[in-house]
């Protein structure tokens, strides 16, 4: 299916999937600064708003694994109109939601639809462009998933300001309507349906326990789950910390978080630069024994001279620069050991990291609600299960090497 195009077909097209991409991180930075909004409109702690982060998350984990055979299934397009369709009218329900169980409900099925985009566009490159332009594509893709989360508390800052926090899911619904013209009118499908693959459960959930069942796989999802635990952690505590702990206004929670989460992509890109003179394992190992202290020394600090703006927001910084090193790493080295079940073992292990997220956002919703020292915790304990997992490895696989 890859074909040659012409430099404004090549750039439309990547534009396309760059922003059906950007649509998981956009709903869910998009509406942080509301947080304090929604709580006080719905009667409920801000913590308690956590929740809506947690559903959407769960959503996320359970598409990623649906859309993957149904994509196979039926083509790319179908199920991406379907899901992109289910985004819109969940989005609409979010906006008119008249209490707070309604809003984390809409919330799940936004995600179930959103995830289509997300899943479709990495498919989409592959079909559609030449095996050499493939990682220049995906390379594209990527930054603009790590500009998106820069941008979208920034918007969503504004927007709330300016109006409140039901005018972000109405721009979300357009914004999918906008997508869903252009995947109409313009991106060509880029799959023949497969009627030979399953859609069995069993036979889905087989090959899922297949892939669980390599060594190599399951110690670096996890891995890559506690990582993405202490990312999560932090994205839905962060209302609580910079707009409730620290008093700062939805515009001044934009710039902050925004700040941050360029720390998340000069950590990926200085990877890169890494990734040329050192393994790509002696890189993982290094940074989560850093990332583990790191998070050591934010709470002993934190707990000898109290909780602070200026010792939080660079701690926070380094946190996610570490990251943005950690789970490109770990993700390229959990799909090292397949060939034939590298889309399912992708969407396996994007899924692992949604449940661990979502897990993480639960505890930051029951803990969070009083101070800061609850998630510098579990910040470092997730920090620290996964150095103790990467060092559990090194140490097993010197082992074998040894008696070999």
């Amino acid at each position: 299916m890859a074909k040659r195009y012409t430099t404004s077909s090549r750039n439309l097209i990547v534009l396309i999937l760059g922003t059906l991409i950007a649509i998981g991180p956009f709903s869910i930075d998009m509406y942080l600064p509301g947080f304090e909004n929604v709580a006080n409109d719905f009667n409920v702690d801000i913590s308690k708003v956590g929740y809506t982060l947690t559903s959407y998350l769960i959503g996320i984990a359970l598409g990623q694994l649906a859309y993957g055979p149904l994509m196979d299934r039926f083509g790319r397009r179908r199920p991406l109109i379907g899901g992109l369709t289910l985004f819109i009218f969940s989005s609409l329900i979010c906006a008119f939601s008249w209490k707070l169980e309604i809003l984390v409900t809409a919330r799940f099925f936004m995600a179930l639809g959103g995830c289509a985009g997300m899943v479709a566009s990495k498919a989409m490159v592959r079909d559609l462009f030449e095996k050499k332009q493939v990682a220049d594509v995906l390379s594209t893709l990527m930054l603009i998933m790590g500009v998106a989360p820069i941008i979208a508390p920034t918007v969503g800052g504004l927007v709330i300001g300016a109006f409140d926090w039901e005018a972000v899911f109405f721009i979300l619904a357009g914004f999918a309507v906008l997508m869903l013209l252009l995947i109409t009118y313009i991106l060509p499908e880029s799959a023949k349906p497969n009627r030979a693959t399953s859609l069995r459960p069993k036979r889905i959930l087989s090959e899922y326990l297949s892939i669980l069942k390599n060594r190599e796989f399951f110690i670096f999802a996890m891995i890559r789950g506690f990582s993405l635990g202490a990312l999560l952690s932090y994205v839905s505590s962060a209302p609580f910390i910079f707009l409730s702990f620290f008093g700062l206004t939805e515009q001044e929670f934009g710039w902050v978080f925004g700040s941050n989460a360029l720390g998340l992509i000069l950590g990926s890109q200085i990877n890169r630069l890494a990734l040329r003179k050192f393994s790509l394992f002696n890189i993982a190992v290094t940074i989560s024994i850093a990332l583990t202290l790191l998070t050591l020394g934010g709470l002993i600090i934190s707990s000898v001279v109290g909780v602070q703006f200026w010792i939080i927001y660079p701690f926070l910084f380094m946190m996610l620069f570490c990251i943005g090193f950690q789970n490109p790493n770990t993700t390229a080295l959990s799909l090292d050991p397949f060939t034939i079940q590298a889309g399912s073992a992708s969407a396996l292990v994007g899924s692992i990291g949604m449940i661990f997220g979502s897990v993480a956002s639960i505890a930051v919703s029951q803990l969070v609600t009083d101070g800061v020292m609850p998630l510098l915790f579990i910040l470092f304990s997730c920090a620290f299960c996964s150095m103790l997992l990467i060092l559990y490895y090194r140490r097993r696989i010197k082992r074998e090497i040894v008696i070999q």
